[in-house]
């Protein structure tokens, strides 16, 4: 009589367990993250210095964190009332550098900050995604021995704002400015090109030495004289990607696990919270189109959309004046909703 199914598995099973126990390992301890340099590292020759100096604001420090260190500057009377700027993806704090100090002189108290990655923070070999850029933001607050503060975020800023309301709802003081957000983009409007370069493939060719050497002095070719003509926030993307050793990587990894898509559950989460919300979006925005403005208006049908015909992506730049209008108006104790037309 032949051997059942069964006898056969229980024949089976036991040399198969007794196997899988004699081989089975423990994971190894977890270790501490390579922390890669900012461009405080850089040497004094550096173009970056004249293009984004580490003294741009006034108030300037660094806060020591779990993951590196953070560059941040405090700016306005201490006594004011509070407002933390994000910035967006690629771009460090001097993309504000037209909006800070208007708002500082208005008697606000202005936090500004670099991201992980970016300008003169440091840029942790972590998976950049949400949670790191709430967390960071959250620990900074703790640093500077802030409870709470007015939250301003441009661009994929805007998704750290908005997930940093539904992480941290207890640091937003009841406002909450978002500038050409990103948040919930669609894969179908990132360009396949930024989907290529921000695979894992391209990025680990792009860390090699010989592609580090090159971006290197194609960056150098630049003149100083040349650097004063040319856009210095477009210019410090271009030396970031030539001197920072992980900011490709940083921004490759937000783009594909960071605040750029889905965040529908921050937007609704925004929506039931009691913030006043203000969206200013550019007609003309190639980055963030503009129908995300209206997207993100319906998550929030609270909030307050104020459009900018044919105003860009670059909005903190090309309009700098009317931004800081509509900051100032949202801003102010007197501030009421305008209704939804």
């Amino acid at each position: 009589m032949g051997l059942t199914p069964f006898h056969r598995l229980a024949l089976v099973l036991p040399p198969l367990f007794l196997t899988v126990y004699l081989l089975a390992s423990f994971p190894r301890p977890p270790t501490v993250p390579i922390i890669h340099t900012s461009l405080a590292d850089l040497p004094s020759s550096s173009p970056s210095w004249n293009v984004y100096p580490e003294d741009l604001y006034s108030g300037g420090a660094y806060a020591k964190l779990p993951l590196g260190r953070v560059r941040y500057w405090l700016i306005g009377p201490e006594d004011g009332r509070r407002i933390v700027l994000i910035h967006g993806l690629s771009i460090p704090a001097i993309v504000w550098k037209d909006i800070a100090p208007v708002l500082a002189s208005r008697g606000y108290r202005v936090l500004l900050y670099d991201l992980y990655g970016r300008g003169y923070s440091d840029a942790p070999q972590v998976i950049y995604d949400t949670a790191l850029h709430t967390t960071q933001l959250a620990l900074l607050m703790q640093h500077v021995r802030w409870d709470n503060a007015f939250i301003v975020g441009l661009s994929m800023g805007g998704g750290v704002a908005t997930a940093f309301s539904a992480h941290f709802p207890h640091l937003v003081n009841g406002k909450v400015a978002l500038i050409a957000s990103a948040g919930i983009i669609e894969s179908s409007d990132i360009s396949r090109t930024a989907k290529f370069m921000s695979t894992p493939l391209v990025q680990t060719v792009s860390a090699l030495p010989p592609f580090q050497h090159y971006m290197r002095l194609l960056a150098n070719t630049s003149r100083f004289s040349e650097l004063c003509e040319t856009n210095p926030i477009q210019e410090i993307v271009r030396l970031q990607t030539a001197h920072l050793p992980y900011y490709n990587a940083a921004v490759a990894s937000s783009l594909r696990d960071g605040p750029i898509r889905g965040l529908h559950f921050a937007f609704q989460s925004l929506a039931r919270s009691s913030n006043k919300v203000l969206l200013i979006h550019g007609t003309s925005d190639k980055t963030v189109p503009y129908k995300y403005a209206s997207k993100i208006h319906n998550l929030v049908p609270q909030a307050d959309l104020v459009t900018i015909s044919d105003g860009g992506h670059d909005l903190t730049a090309t309009h700098a004046s009317e931004v800081n209008a509509l900051l100032l108006h949202f801003l102010a104790d007197e501030y009421s909703y305008k209704p939804r037309g």
